[in-house]
């Protein structure tokens, strides 16, 4: 996707209180229960540009900064001749730069309707806003030019664009000016159902929703009510019996949209619930938003059905108000979409959302976004202290995401308790653990989701992603991989990660490792294991990889590590962003370690504010505190979501496992304790019972005698035998089991002489419970 998802206005939302002209076309009326549902979907969307007009300080303070950005796009505008209306954005057939104008305008045209604004209902602004759309119309986005470059500019960036600007000033156009400026609309998403450039695309997931509130909106503003219908049919696919709906959901590894476990993939084996997941989700808030109360209004089950989203998909993955890097996809690597960037938008689909549920489902959807936004202290979600940084997009957040929220919060919402939690979603090859204290996850690849996404020119240090890097978020270092992480990270070193010295090679799209067992199970709401059958992107380095996730900590094995390309092979334990001149002590069994060090077989570390690590083999590491400085436009060139130039530099600890050159069956063992003192680390070192670690099966024994394991082939371990590839967790009553292969129709597992016969067939990695008694 070509645009950020986070705006100079960090979003839209739509208020009424224009400046009335003789006859406006669409003037808002007194409240949303018009008698013309076109008037009603119009001002519903202008409430998402504009907000609601609710006074307070902290609104007061954003429309400063978002109308300090709206009027030095206005002072620097030029709309008379035939030149370019910026000088840094040049007209021309498949410019680079039109979404960028256009997402300009929309900055001046949303401040110019919302009440406070810098801008707010000056004439000579919106003069020059009419002739702006007009340039623009006649140079760069009218009905008979070409898509040239990226489709999605076209067929969604533009079209979001300059609804936005149209809604804010529709009733200052007539219908003629309305019906022309939305022409090039009807043209390219006239049939949402369809890409337009490529008539057999039938479109999916996120950019089918996005193309559904386009046409519902476009059609109001025109008054073709035949294109609302396409709209509204098109969420569930009318026009092609369903198979396409944005709300069915799959019981398949991968493929585009939401799925029975709770996962969402789009472009078919990437995991997007931190992104296009929430686009969809934003479209759907959208459409419920301006039609509720109208013929076109959405039945109550499928709004249902959209409620229910956003607890088991969206939910799991959201630590102190941000997404986690695993399900962002290539979207980590913009300066301007940070984790906690589309969180706010996630927290404003949810605020919108939550208008229109009742009862216990208003609560729930009240009660995570509250949660959200008070724990979202790195990124405050009330506060726009910045917006230059980020590049426009049609984003539900800025006012009206301010206003939402404090309406929420005045009716004493209380926010939703951190639950532990332990879920495993086989079908897009993705967990998360959460713990009151700290949350974990894993970035994994198979031959079912790809490793990683790097297309257009995003992601360009993405080469080790998915090749199992553990991410820890902690309660004290919110901002961990928001604060310029990815630009300076070294990428070779990821945490989690067991990877050569060396050029890593060219970048590819969306490419997909070879080995099919990923995957884990859940023992209960505390406890899990997952593994991983890794090889290396050009297949010459191969390892059997596993976690262990329990409330104090996670073990981390590798076994049969072998490497025949001559070069260093390491696994990292950690590589801890400290921030911009970072401090913490590193202790190494009670020694302060140095900048450098090599460590001869520690049995413990600890790193001040992060953690303790217990060292469960022989191991050599190597300990480096380093400073590293990159800029986001190493990590993203993309044509309209390029990162600065400016140079980030960041302290970093590393912990390295040294494996040498050409290793064979290498091995290492591990336990990572977030947020452990060092007196719990140092009473943890024999705490950990690990009864197998080799290239068959690996296997840990907790404190009450529960066996988790991960199987590769039919083996045994302790009391447990297997048939073929499993992961099993062993305790007094019962025995669970899952198929990280996907591909096994059942497995027999014997336990204490008794042998059962587990089906799981079609259950894509999921988790089933076999009693024992």
């Amino acid at each position: 996707m070509p645009v950020t998802r986070r705006t100079a206005l960090r979003g839209g939302a739509l208020a009424a209180a224009l400046v009335a002209t003789a006859r406006p076309a669409f003037a808002a009326p007194s409240s949303r229960a018009s008698a013309d549902p076109l008037k009603t979907i119009v001002t519903g969307y202008r409430e998402l540009q504009t907000g609601i007009n609710r006074p307070s300080p902290e609104r007061t303070a954003a429309l400063r900064n978002l109308g300090r950005v709206a009027k030095s796009y206005y002072d620097s505008m030029t709309v008379s001749g035939n030149g370019p209306l910026w000088t840094d954005l040049p007209l021309g057939p498949g410019s680079d730069y039109t979404t960028s104008m256009y997402a300009r305008l929309r900055a001046i045209a949303v401040d110019w309707g919302t009440p406070g604004g810098t801008l707010s209902g000056d004439p000579k602004v919106l003069d020059g806003i009419k002739k702006a759309l007009e340039l623009i119309y006649a140079s760069q986005y009218n009905p008979q030019v070409g898509e040239i470059g990226n489709w999605y500019t076209y067929e969604i960036g533009v079209p979001y664009y300059l609804l936005h600007t149209l809604v804010t000033v529709a009733d200052q156009l007539t219908a003629e000016e309305l019906a022309r400026y939305v022409s090039p609309v009807k043209r390219f998403v006239g049939n949402p159902n369809l890409r337009a450039n490529n008539p057999k695309v039938v479109e999916t997931g996120a950019n089918r929703a996005d193309k559904a509130l386009i046409s519902i909106v476009s059609g109001a503003l025109t008054g073709d009510t035949a294109w609302i219908r396409t709209g509204i049919d098109a969420i569930t696919d009318v026009a092609g019996g369903g198979a396409a709906s944005v709300l069915a959901k799959l019981d398949r590894a991968a493929g585009d949209g939401f799925h029975a476990d709770g996962s969402f993939i789009q472009h078919d084996t990437i995991p997007y619930p931190g992104h296009y997941g929430i686009v969809l989700l934003t479209a759907l808030a959208g459409t419920i938003h301006v039609t509720e109360g109208t013929e076109y209004a959405l039945p109550d089950d499928l709004k249902q059905q959209v409620y229910a989203l956003v607890g088991d998909t969206f939910a799991p993955f959201v630590y102190a108000g941000a997404l986690m890097e695993p399900v962002r996809g290539r979207m980590l690597s913009r300066q301007g979409e940070t984790g906690h960037d589309i969180g706010h938008q996630l927290t404003v689909a949810t605020l919108v959302l939550a208008r229109s549920a009742t009862g216990p489902v208003k609560s729930e959807l009240a009660g995570l976004a509250a949660k959200w936004i008070k724990e979202g202290t790195y990124a405050p979600f009330l506060e726009i202290p910045d917006p230059e940084r980020f590049a426009p997009g049609p984003d539900l957040v800025a006012t009206p995401g301010i206003e939402f929220a404090q309406e929420m919060l005045a009716g004493r919402v209380r926010p939703a308790p951190i639950v532990a939690a332990h879920r495993i979603f086989g079908q897009q090859d993705r967990m998360v653990h959460v713990t009151e204290g700290w949350s974990a996850s894993l970035g994994v690849g198979s031959q079912r989701i790809s490793r990683y996404e790097s297309i257009n020119g995003m992601n360009l240090h993405g080469w080790h992603v998915g090749d199992g890097v553990l991410y820890l978020f902690l309660p004290n270092a919110k901002g961990h991989y928001s604060d310029a992480y990815w630009p300076t990270a070294d990428p070779a070193l990821l945490p989690g990660t067991t990877a050569k010295a060396g050029p890593p090679g060219p970048l590819a799209g969306t490419p997909l490792t070879t080995k099919a067992h990923v995957g884990g199970v859940r023992w209960d709401a505390r406890h899990g294991a997952y593994a991983m059958d890794f090889v290396s992107e050009d297949g010459s380095l191969s390892a059997k990889k596993s976690w262990f996730f329990t409330p104090s900590g996670i073990v981390c094995l590798g076994a049969g590590i072998t490497d025949a390309s001559g070069q260093a092979v390491r696994t990292t334990i950690e590589n801890r962003n400290l921030g911009e001149n970072g401090r913490g002590t590193l202790l190494a069994d009670a020694r302060v370690v140095g900048d450098s060090s090599t460590l001869h077989r520690p049995r413990w570390l600890h790193l001040d504010h992060v953690g303790g690590y217990v060292l469960l083999d022989n191991a050599e590491v190597t300990a480096l505190r380093e400073d590293r400085t990159g800029a986001w436009r190493d990590v993203d060139t993309g044509a309209n979501t390029k990162g600065t130039t400016t140079p980030n530099t960041r302290r970093y600890q590393k912990l390295v496992i040294e494996h040498g050159a050409k290793p064979v069956d290498a091995k290492y063992a591990y336990a990572v304790l977030p947020g452990a003192s060092v007196v719990g680390t140092v009473a943890s070192v024999l705490a950990w019972r690990v009864r197998a670690n080799t290239a068959d099966v690996q296997a840990l024994r907790l404190w009450d005698n529960t066996l988790l394991a991960n199987f590769y082939s039919a083996g045994t371990v302790d009391e447990v035998s297997v048939s073929g590839p499993a992961s099993v967790a062993l305790g007094r009553n019962s025995v669970a089991v899952s198929d990280p292969t996907q591909l096994q129709d059942s497995v027999r597992v014997t336990v204490r002489r008794r042998t059962v016969e587990v089906p799981l067939k079609d259950t894509f990695g999921a988790t089933k419970i076999v009693p024992l008694r």
